[in-house]
């Protein structure tokens, strides 16, 4: 039901993407959501053909832009489940200064972002997530720039739900993905996806460097979620933070609410219209 009939994934064999596929649609299946009820943006690369596989709506967007065109399908139609994907390069990239003024907003949408610390569609060149001193097409003597620190950053810009997992645990994936749309606010899920034919980040590597969060560790603070979030060994993945604050949507209604309800000095109840032209 959630499948696009007639449009094949393209991505190379043994591409994470399958699997972040497969989780998704999963999740859609145990929440019994209606694919009428459903949009999807992305960007450009690998993940923005997520769009395409998809039996629900959706929007191929321009270079960094799936999450500003989600947040404006969320704000015209907030009942719907809106999601965005994107890749480590169109996410921190030219998308990257969307991503504080999402999480300042705190829209009631889920994002996620694919990192295989490359960009790949176009044939491997470095991203802003790819590790110093790795060789790409542009950096053929080695990377000379810090990797982005993508968990911390969201955790600092105050983003109220961030998970980190990997798309060769499905389990995991599945149950991360399921928390992150249920959840009332902006979420965002990292998910390792290993490119197989530009290998900057292998299979192998992640094997030997996740592991869970510890089981009793709380996902409320955000000292330990930043601690945890720059750990390195080894590199942790579940849900890092969470927070209950009012979404985007709620204080769209509530501004509307106090418009409609507006008095004049004379006791007239104004219309918005008639507010809005009187700043004019």
């Amino acid at each position: 039901m959630y499948k696009r009939a007639g449009f094949e994934p393209v991505w190379c064999k043994g591409c994470g993407n399958y699997a972040v596929l497969t989780a998704l649609i999963k999740v859609f299946e145990e929440l019994e959501l209606n694919p009428a009820d459903i949009v999807i943006t992305s960007g450009i690369g690998c993940s923005g053909r997520f769009s395409h596989y998809l039996n629900v709506y959706s929007l191929h967007g321009t270079h960094g832009r799936a999450i500003p065109a989600a947040i404006g399908v969320k704000a015209a139609r907030p009942k719907l489940t809106v999601l965005s994907v994107s890749g480590d390069g169109d996410a921190t990239g030219i998308g990257g200064g969307h991503l504080p003024h999402a999480a300042r907003r705190n829209p009631d949408l889920t994002s996620l972002i694919l990192d295989n610390n490359t960009y790949a569609l176009t044939k491997g060149q470095v991203s802003p997530m790819t590790p110093e001193g790795t060789r790409t097409k542009t950096t053929p003597y080695g990377s000379g720039d810090d990797p982005l620190d993508i968990l911390p950053m969201l955790l600092v810009y105050n983003t109220s739900f961030v998970a980190n997992t990997s798309s060769s645990n499905m389990k995991e994936l599945i149950l991360l993905l399921k928390e992150a749309i249920l959840h009332r606010g902006f979420s965002i899920v990292r998910i390792f996806s290993p490119c197989v034919t530009y290998p900057v980040l292998s299979w192998q590597t992640l094997k030997e460097q996740l592991s869970p969060l510890p089981e009793h560790y709380s996902p409320t603070d955000k000292m330990a979620a930043l601690q945890m979030a720059y750990c390195r060994e080894p590199v942790y993945t579940g849900v890092l933070f969470k927070q209950r604050k009012p979404t985007m949507e709620e204080k769209i209604q509530q501004e509307i609410q106090m418009a409609c309800t507006l008095e004049h000095a004379d006791g007239r109840k104004y219309t918005p219209l008639e507010i809005m032209q009187s700043y004019l």
